[in-house]
């Protein structure tokens, strides 16, 4: 009898006593316990199993499971003499900051000093031990989540202390989604407060701590090490480029299939190697999302599992707000072509609304881009990543997510739409300008408007809208090259029962144009000018059955212009 799908279990325990559907990465234990690194940082996407994993630290580890070898003995770490003798040997700390999402620095702070509160609290039979000084007594009851931040930056130092002295052991130090805070502070506009509060913490806890054995920290991030680990230079970092425990977190290929098997799906493997597959860690490809897989062996039915288990926002906001280029590459993504791009694993917040290469980072970082290779350029010495979507459900959340920017105007949006696929002008004018005044604002980053810039981020934006509500239909391109120049948009119709179309847009320029008709005379005299229509003409599509529309842009006004058939 196939195992219980349990959707959202992470404490190792109840996974094991409950009997629960698990894949076994114990070996994670013996690889990392023999590597001897002092702080291990390991990056991975959500939903990957870094706190199921931190949980069997724990469970593996801590004092408190002394003698629990019931949790491990059907795993592979029970297999050698050594590791049976290791379990339950150590003082654990164990914490996590998934929840610290907080909209200010203050509030941060409190929930993070909330969570220190928390292990004082669970471990107050110290105070009842008689061997903390009266200085030490003291602080220990001044710890809260009022107390103030030179307190609080050495907190957990102390706590280490305490526990090594006690049990005459060094302390294992497990702190799991360390950069929830830090992409919550980024968002929200406090990164300099939070950083330097980090910064502190995690240096007493991590660096000058001589009550430490080892640590190990989780993320989907690696921060700069200028950020949050300056003179953390103990910190071995593991990301998903990294060759260490490249198959510890997330399921092989052979895993999921195996799990198939055991819940009678052996006949949806390509089904959901399609859906899910295409993770690589280091030198291991295929490798699935175990969130998507138990929900699907509960189900038994495809969805975008993962896309649903958590917000988007950042990763929507930074290609929304990102200049043009950006949004052409997200275009050539969601055609399913290759990018190469210039890839910096160390995350600088700073710059991502600034450095197209931080973006790329972070997508990749968090899951949403797939490794198909790396190009190494002998001159500048920099590595060159070849990047394409991971797979069909990161296909469906970047559709979604784009269908997400004209949510506030999506009646009108699809009134445009449709206007255009009946080639009605008049309505198409009506809609664009409203779908316009609805979102022009929303495609900049708000500080730093520009008339002309404006547009153009509205315009990709727009582009990306228009490939995902015509995908099956219409193959959306943008700024490509046809005939004796680069056109802005063309929809090259799947059926030959529909017209292609190209469009032009151009921003009104008040030094050569009175009006936004000789704009839109301009825009369409580029098109015949240039002659976009050759690609499409090269095709076998007919002249008469392509259509050009010149669109002008003045603010958030637009006018739209129609090429008579010739």
């Amino acid at each position: 009898m196939a195992r219980t799908a349990a959707i959202g279990k992470q404490d190792f325990e109840k996974v094991i006593t409950e009997n629960c559907f698990y894949v076994d990465k114990t070996r994670f234990i013996k690889e990392w316990w023999e590597r001897k690194d002092d702080v291990t940082l390991i990056t991975r996407p959500r939903r990957f199993g870094k706190t199921l994993n931190m949980s069997m630290l724990e469970k593996f580890f801590s004092l408190e499971y002394e003698g629990r070898g019931d949790l491990f003995k059907n795993l592979f770490i029970w297999k050698e003499e050594k590791y049976r003798i290791l379990q339950g040997t150590y003082p654990v700390i164990s914490l996590t900051f998934a929840n610290v999402k907080e909209t200010d620095f203050a509030k941060t702070k409190r929930r993070i000093n909330q969570i220190i509160s928390e292990l004082y609290n669970k471990n107050s039979f110290l105070l009842k031990s008689d061997f903390l000084t009266e200085e030490e007594e003291s602080y220990f009851r001044s710890v809260s989540a009022d107390m103030d931040e030179v307190s609080a930056t050495m907190a957990i130092h102390r706590m280490t202390g305490f526990l090594a002295r006690y049990y005459g052991k060094k302390v294992i130090l497990l702190l799991d989604e360390y950069d929830t805070p830090m992409q919550e502070a980024y968002i929200n506009g406090y990164w300099e407060e939070l950083t330097s509060f980090t910064r502190s913490l995690f240096h007493a806890a991590f660096k000058t701590n001589p009550y430490l054995e080892r640590a190990v920290m989780t993320g989907i991030t690696r921060v700069s090490r200028e950020s949050v680990f300056s003179d953390l230079n103990n910190l071995k970092v593991v990301t998903t480029t990294s060759d260490e425990y490249a198959d510890c977190f997330g399921l092989t290929e052979q895993e999921v299939f195996d799990a198939l098997d055991e819940y009678g799906l052996s006949d949806r493997k390509q089904e959901v190697k399609r859906w899910y597959d295409g993770f690589t860690f280091g030198g291991v490809r295929d490798i699935y999302n175990p969130w998507s897989i138990v929900n699907y062996l509960d189900t038994g039915k495809v969805s975008a599992y993962w896309a649903n288990s958590s917000s988007n926002g950042l990763i929507s906001r930074l290609v929304r707000e990102g200049r043009p280029e950006i949004k052409k590459d997200f275009e050539e993504l969601m055609n399913g072509k290759i990018l190469e791009k210039v890839i910096d694993e160390q995350i600088v917040y700073q710059q991502l609304s600034e450095d197209e290469d931080a973006v790329w980072s972070l997508l990749l970082a968090g899951g949403y881009l797939r490794l198909e290779g790396c190009i190494s350029d002998p001159w500048s010495l920099e590595t060159v990543y070849r990047l394409s979507l991971t797979n069909l459900e990161v296909r469906f959340t970047f559709a979604r997510m784009i269908r997400g920017w004209f949510a506030g105007s999506r009646t009108e949006y699809h009134g445009f739409v449709k206007a255009l696929l009946q080639d009605d002008l008049q309505a198409m004018n009506v809609y664009m300008n409203r779908v316009a005044l609805e979102t022009f604002s929303y495609f900049d980053t708000g500080n730093r408007y520009s008339k002309h810039a404006e547009p153009e981020r509205f315009y990709h934006g727009f582009v990306l809208g228009l490939l995902v509500d015509l995908a099956g239909r219409y193959a959306v391109v943008s700024n490509r090259e046809s005939g004796l120049g680069r056109y802005d948009v063309m929809l090259e119709p799947v059926s030959s029962e529909d017209p292609a179309v190209i469009m032009e847009f151009k921003v009104r320029d008040p030094r050569s144009e009175e009006t936004l008709q000789e704009t839109v005379k301009k825009a369409l005299k580029q098109i015949d000018d240039k002659k976009y229509e050759t690609n499409l003409i090269q095709k076998g599509i007919p002249s008469d059955r392509i259509r050009k529309y010149g669109f002008a842009f003045e603010g958030k006004k637009v006018l739209i212009g129609k090429s008579e058939t010739k």
